[in-house]
């Protein structure tokens, strides 16, 4: 189901940046909502849809890790990147109040506040990546540089 997906807050950011891309919408009815299941609605392949992680450093500061949505954080590499002692994830009920977006539909783009923000090392060989539009059901297919450039973020090695 590639159609183009409704507005949201992040789509719109690329806009007034004016960086190319391409809103997907898929049906959430099912309740199928995690990544690998996203990407087979969608008909693409795991390795080039993301998912948004938002984890909370020893320090208390938070940090956003965008992955491929069939791996899993390496939480040692995260907490290596960010500088910080070691990192856990935030609980699903505290993404809304920290973020502004809820688990399933968290956008690297466009949160509350913006946060450190670290691209899994993978997006580099893709022409174009898919991550959450800010709202379950909505995604983004953009170029990584240019989501890197959107978020102030940086390429590293997080993948399990």
């Amino acid at each position: 189901m590639n159609q183009a997906a409704a507005k949201t807050n992040a789509m719109r950011l690329l806009d007034t940046a004016g960086v190319a891309y391409f809103g997907h919408s898929y049906e959430a009815g099912d309740g199928k909502i995690d990544g690998v299941s996203v990407a087979n609605k969608m008909g693409f392949p795991v390795e080039k849809v993301f998912k948004t992680l938002v984890t909370i450093g020893a320090s208390g500061g938070f940090y956003v890790f965008v992955i491929p949505v069939a791996t899993e954080l390496d939480l040692k590499k995260a907490a290596k990147a960010a500088g910080e002692k070691h990192i856990e994830m935030c609980p699903a009920k505290d993404l809304l109040k920290y973020t502004g977006y809820v688990h399933g539909g968290c956008s690297p783009l466009g949160m509350k506040k913006p946060f450190s923000t670290f691209i899994d090392e993978s997006a580099i060989l893709l022409e174009t990546m898919i991550f959450s539009a800010g709202k379950i059901g909505a995604q983004i297919e953009a170029a990584p540089d240019d989501l890197l450039n959107q978020v102030n973020g940086e390429y590293v090695d997080l993948a399990k």
